[in-house]
């Protein structure tokens, strides 16, 4: 079992914020949600704990949405060669292989039914892989209130996106009815004189009634309220305002980020040191 470091920090950033369309320039602070409420430090071998994670398992088509709603190449499975916990980390890995009728398989996992939670803060400690064609991903979708909303109508809250051909950059998302797929409000992150698949970096949301603020590494680069919603889409909805669940995955090929090509090795691991949540 490792030891990790339990000593949360408050990190006050003086940053220019940029949104699709408008600028602000205003004080922010990051993390200031410290009371721990949920978390995996993933410190036992095995399974993903079955009390925090469900694993979902197919190509989407039992969920009504064939290719996970973006035309993707993998089967989900629950099996070990795609999902396990292995000296203290979570490892998601997307392999090459033929598998009920598909060409790749890798793993999605999320807390739906298990946690649920309005507001708070989101983190995770990732170490991510490189390729082109290779997207993980972690992020919160929200509650269908039984099957009766459909998203976009639910929200999705992209805390952490990444393509594996661009290995300096990751980008959080927000989507909703009006600003969804490729009209969703997004924004980049690049890091210097780095590159995401040589080593774990933290990825978090603060989310409130009227805020989410995206950072990574505490560095805040994205804020985004109902109001910027309001005014980039000419007045569509706030749908951020119910539970959400947690989802770590690794997608392979689809509409975004587009099939690996010869250069693309597998398989690929995503590596997940720790999820925390706090409010």
């Amino acid at each position: 079992m490792k030891i990790k470091n339990i000593i949360f920090k408050a990190f006050t950033i003086f940053s220019i914020v940029v949104l699709i369309g408008c600028e602000t320039s205003e004080t922010q602070t990051v993390a200031t949600l410290t009371n721990l409420v949920w978390a995996d430090e993933f410190d036992t071998d095995g399974a993903p704990n079955s009390e925090n994670w469900n694993l979902l398992t197919g190509d989407g088509t039992t969920q009504g949405i064939p290719g996970w709603g973006n035309n993707e190449l993998q089967i989900y499975t629950d099996r070990s060669e795609n999902v396990s916990v292995q000296d203290g980390v979570l490892i998601i890995t997307a392999k090459e292989e033929n598998y009920q009728g598909g060409s790749y398989t890798s793993a999605r996992i999320t807390t739906k039914g298990k946690l649920d939670q309005q507001y708070g803060r989101f983190e995770a400690r990732i170490k991510l892989p490189s390729g082109k064609g290779v997207f993980p991903a972690f992020w919160l979708l929200g509650d269908d209130e039984g099957g009766n909303l459909v998203w976009p109508q639910i929200g999705e809250i992209d805390i952490m996106e990444y393509l594996g051909d661009e290995p300096t950059t990751v980008f959080g998302t927000i989507h909703g009815p009006g600003y969804s797929g490729a009209n969703s409000i997004t924004k980049k992150y690049e890091i210097l004189n780095d590159r995401f698949d040589n080593g774990f970096h933290v990825f978090g949301v603060e989310w409130s009634p009227n805020r989410i603020n995206w950072y990574v590494d505490g560095d805040l680069y994205q804020s985004i309220t109902p109001e910027d919603v309001n005014e980039e889409t000419g007045g569509a909805e706030w749908v951020f305002n119910r539970p959400f669940h947690l989802i770590l995955n690794m997608a392979v090929g689809g509409n975004l980020p587009g099939s690996p090509d010869g250069n693309t090795v597998f398989p690929q691991r995503m590596l997940v040191d720790y999820v925390r949540v706090y409010n």
